[in-house]
């Protein structure tokens, strides 16, 4: 079993509170979205999206997810630079997750944010 890098300590014992400390963040998500929906993403597409996440917190959240094997470079030896991110089989098991969470949302959160696109 691999263990988290030393960046942070895991808050408890609990799989909740333990997968919120890997995806608790908005960003996480997001990167993990950007995945769902295009499959691959090199480094500069995910700083085009809309959110405007900031380069220092890309390269910590990707290098996060990736340590984790959340996410992988889709060809290993080229030049990170170059190198586009894909799911794994992990990352790709949170997808009915942020599908849950964007119908929660839409459903429950749209008299707020008129504005929000459907998730489906």
């Amino acid at each position: 079993m691999k263990e988290r890098s030393a960046q942070s300590t895991w808050r408890s014992v609990c799989p909740i509170s333990s997968g919120l400390d890997i995806l608790g963040d908005r960003w996480s998500l997001l990167i993990i979205r950007d995945l769902i929906e295009h499959t691959t993403r090199t480094y500069s597409q995910f700083t085009e999206a809309p959110e405007k996440i900031s380069t220092n917190i890309l390269a910590d959240r990707l290098r996060l997810l990736s340590d984790l094997g959340i996410i992988e470079h889709v060809e290993p030896d080229k030049a990170l630079r170059n190198n586009a991110y894909q799911l794994t089989t992990s990352g790709k098991a949170l997808k009915p997750v942020l599908l849950s969470l964007g119908r929660w949302s839409h459903t429950y959160l749209s008299e707020y944010h008129p504005t929000m696109r459907s998730i489906d």
